[in-house]
């Protein structure tokens, strides 16, 4: 069995009916862990906000953690890795989002590091046009050409996401396909070797047990995942409805960057795109030359060596942290820099910007900063 005695709880957890990733974690935070959530009398549940009769009767009644105790027969079974919330493995940008999933099963041949510095989603319509194709085969070459290396996440779909991931895989770029439902099957069928070459080169990932009901419904719940473990989102070509628009709008409620690919205004697969930059609600994208300016990425990072006209020393400690972080490694985004020097994100903001004020540090777009060379 599981090296983790908790893992049971762990899964079983948003297994509870009408119990969604923010209700358990709201429940695991109140109890102290996944097993004491279990481990509790009803009348201590009902005192939890949120928490009524029927679910506490749920959870008292433990009937779920058989369906949790099949899923590690399964789990096992192929290999399948599980990510809590609060593992170091675990995705840290969907970390940061309320609504993230309490596990992530994730498969994979290679040991995949879903907190690398770049990470982009490409989404788009099943319906693709082959100008929405040769642009995202060209965007991703691009930046291969340019010397990145981020992981491409998508849907696995027909149309524009099954183009990234096949772009990706080509250009031997990591490549993350996201599932609407358990990893004991592949839909679309069609897709199967494109899944099969991924597990090669990046990870099948899923928030779905493997006995979930197979549910159009759950492709919408799996964009929350593809919003949430990129820095940005690209959507390549979609109609005025779907769900590259949805995981779009998702990545917008993040606070995370949005970009989109202009098309011909008479072309029902553009309106989408086109909507979307004349809302400001993403920005236009027409080369991986944007992509790299919009997210502030460089091909070489600043030589570590070169002389600084700082006086470091008249700076807090933290302050002096992010400082000689900055000089080490040129420029990051806040979410890297916050990792790496062990402060919380908010504090690193506020600390950025005081540091922007006296002048040694300077902001970018895509919300990376470097030092101020003087």
């Amino acid at each position: 069995m599981s090296a983790d005695p908790e893992l049971v709880y762990k899964i079983g957890i948003e297994l509870i009916p009408k119990v969604g990733s923010i209700s358990a974690k709201k429940l695991i935070a109140y109890c102290g862990s996944a097993e004491a959530v279990f481990k509790q009398k009803k009348g201590s549940l009902l005192k939890i906000p949120g928490i009524g009769e029927a679910t506490a009767a749920e959870i008292v009644a433990q009937t779920v953690l058989s369906r949790a105790e099949n899923e590690l027969l399964f789990i096992e079974k192929f290999g399948i890795k599980v990510l809590y919330f609060t593992d170091a493995a675990y995705p840290y940008r969907l970390k940061q989002c309320e609504d993230g999933p309490v596990v992530l099963y994730v498969k994979s041949n290679i040991n995949i590091d879903f907190n690398t510095d770049k990470v982009l989603s490409i989404v788009g319509t099943r319906r693709a046009t082959e100008y929405g194709k040769a642009m995202c085969e060209d965007l991703v070459s691009g930046l291969a050409e340019k010397g990145y290396r981020p992981i491409i996440i998508s849907g696995l779909a027909y149309g524009i996401d099954v183009t990234a991931h096949r772009a990706a895989l080509k250009r031997n770029l990591p490549t993350v396909a996201v599932l609407g439902h358990g990893l004991n099957t592949i839909y679309p069928q069609s897709h199967r070797s494109v899944a099969k070459a991924i597990l090669n080169q990046g990870a099948l990932v899923s928030d779905f047990t493997s006995d979930a009901v197979f549910d159009r419904n759950n492709f919408l719940r799996r964009n929350r995942i593809i919003a949430g473990m990129a820095d940005a989102t690209l959507v390549v070509e979609s109609a005025l409805e779907g769900g590259a628009l949805v995981t779009a709008d998702i990545a917008n409620s993040y606070n995370r960057d949005v970009f989109a690919v202009p098309g011909n205004v008479n072309s029902v697969y553009s309106q989408g795109c086109n909507q979307l930059i004349k809302q400001n609600k993403a920005a236009l994208v027409e080369s991986a030359d944007d992509l790299e300016f919009l997210m502030g990425w460089t091909t070489s990072k600043v030589n570590s060596s070169r002389q600084y006209s700082i006086n470091f020393d008249k700076f807090s400690a933290d302050e002096q942290k992010i400082l000689n972080f900055l000089k080490e490694k040129g420029e990051e985004t806040v979410d890297v820099i916050a990792m790496d020097t062990g402060l919380q994100v908010s504090k690193v903001l506020s600390l950025l910007l005081n540091l922007e004020f006296a002048g040694v540090v300077r902001s970018m777009p895509g919300k990376v900063f470097a030092l101020a060379i003087g």
